[in-house]
């Protein structure tokens, strides 16, 4: 999708802190971390929210791809929180699937 910021991100056309890529998934840090460790982790192809996505074996690899950044990042062994916000309600604001990858610090109950 041409206007989607993280299209534009995994296609390379704007600059990110890129952690990881590759197998279709890009891992970029957040412009706005709301932990020490604060990275987002998108497919490279467009899916508006999590509401779209149909197929598991893309839902899989995202979260196969989020624990391997947790692991790259450090913060597999104390802990971490793997987040989707799904719509407005939900919290999501850009409408590209993404996983929050949070850790660096002890995560409070219940989250928001």
């Amino acid at each position: 999708m041409s206007s989607c910021i993280f299209c534009k991100i995994a296609a390379g056309e704007i600059p990110a802190q890129v952690v990881k890529k590759g197998d279709g998934m890009v891992a970029f840090r957040d412009l706005n971390p709301q932990a020490p460790t604060h990275v987002l982790v998108i497919p490279t192809t467009h899916l508006g929210s999590l509401n779209d996505a149909k197929d598991a074996a893309v839902l899989g690899k995202l979260m196969a791809f989020a624990r391997d950044v947790a692991l790259e990042t450090g913060v597999a062994s104390k802990g971490y929180r793997v987040v989707v916000n799904t719509n407005p309600d939900g919290g999501q604001t850009v409408f590209h699937l993404h996983l929050h990858v949070l850790g660096g610090r002890a995560m409070k109950w219940p989250p928001g």
